[in-house]
C-alpha cells in the first residue's frame, strides 16, 4: 500500500474498484484536489494491519479529508456534497427528486455492486469451486437483472443524464457500474437509456479523469 502524508486530502482506493471510482468522480466534479494512496485488492493490501486501522471493514475507498476519515462511497459522496456545497451539487434540493436520485444510486451501490465485487467473485472461485465461466454467469445475471430495473426507472426521464440536465449522485454511480459491466461482456443493447447516459458521461472531464485506466495503480 502506498504511503501518504498525514495532512491534506487522501483517497485510499483501487483503480478498478467501482466504489473508489465513484469517489474520484465526485472529487473531480467538486474540483477538490486529492492525492491517491493505492490499496491493491489483488495483493490483499486491504487486509493489512495498516489499512484495517483506517477501515476495519477492509474495503476501499477511504477518504482522509484533513482530520476527517470516512468510509463507504455513498457516505463519502454525500459528505463532499454537504461539506463543499457551492460547486456541483450531487443531490437536488427538491425532496422527491432527491429521494429518486438516492434510490437509483442505492440500487447500484447497494443491490447490484455488492454481489459482484472482487471478494464475492473470489469466494465463488476459492470456496465454492466455480470456474471462470460460472463466475461470469453469476456476474452477468445480477448486473442484467439490476440494469433491467434501472432502465425501466430511467426510461421516462428526460435529458442527457439520469435525471434531466444536471449531473447527480445517480450518474456518479452509473458510469462505474457500466464500466465494470462492459469488462464482463454484459450486452448493453437491452439498456439503451443506460448506455446513452454512460456514453455522455464518459465525455465529461470529471468522469474521464476518474477512469480506471488513468489511475496511478492501473495495470
Amino acid at each position: 500500500m502506498a504511503e501518504a502524508a498525514n495532512v491534506g486530502r487522501v483517497l485510499y482506493g483501487y483503480f478498478r474498484s467501482s466504489a473508489a471510482y465513484r469517489v474520484r468522480i465526485a472529487l473531480n466534479l467538486k474540483g477538490l484536489a486529492y492525492r491517491q494512496a493505492p490499496v491493491s485488492l489483488v495483493k490483499a493490501e486491504q487486509r493489512s494491519a495498516e489499512f484495517l486501522a483506517l477501515n476495519p471493514q477492509g474495503l476501499v475507498p477511504a477518504l482522509q479529508d484533513g482530520d476527517v476519515l470516512l468510509t463507504q462511497s455513498l457516505a463519502i459522496c454525500e459528505y463532499l456534497d454537504d461539506a463543499y456545497p457551492h460547486t456541483a451539487p450531487l443531490l437536488p434540493a427538491d425532496p422527491v427528486l432527491r429521494a429518486s436520485v438516492r434510490a437509483v444510486a442505492q440500487a447500484i451501490a447497494c443491490d447490484i455492486h455488492p454481489v459482484n465485487n472482487l471478494r464475492i467473485l473470489n469466494y465463488l472461485k476459492d470456496e465454492l469451486g466455480q470456474d471462470e465461466a460460472g463466475r461470469n454467469r453469476w456476474y452477468r445475471h445480477w448486473v442484467s437483472e439490476g440494469f433491467a430495473a434501472l432502465e425501466s426507472l430511467l426510461a421516462a426521464q428526460p435529458g442527457p443524464y439520469c435525471f434531466g440536465d444536471s449531473i447527480t449522485l445517480a450518474d456518479v454511480c452509473l458510469l462505474p457500474q457500466v464500466f465494470n459491466a462492459q469488462r464482463f461482456n454484459v450486452d448493453m443493447a437491452p439498456y439503451p437509456r443506460l448506455a446513452a447516459i454512460a456514453d455522455t458521461l464518459a465525455e465529461i472531464s470529471a468522469f474521464a479523469d476518474a477512469h480506471p485506466s488513468g489511475q496511478p495503480d492501473a495495470f
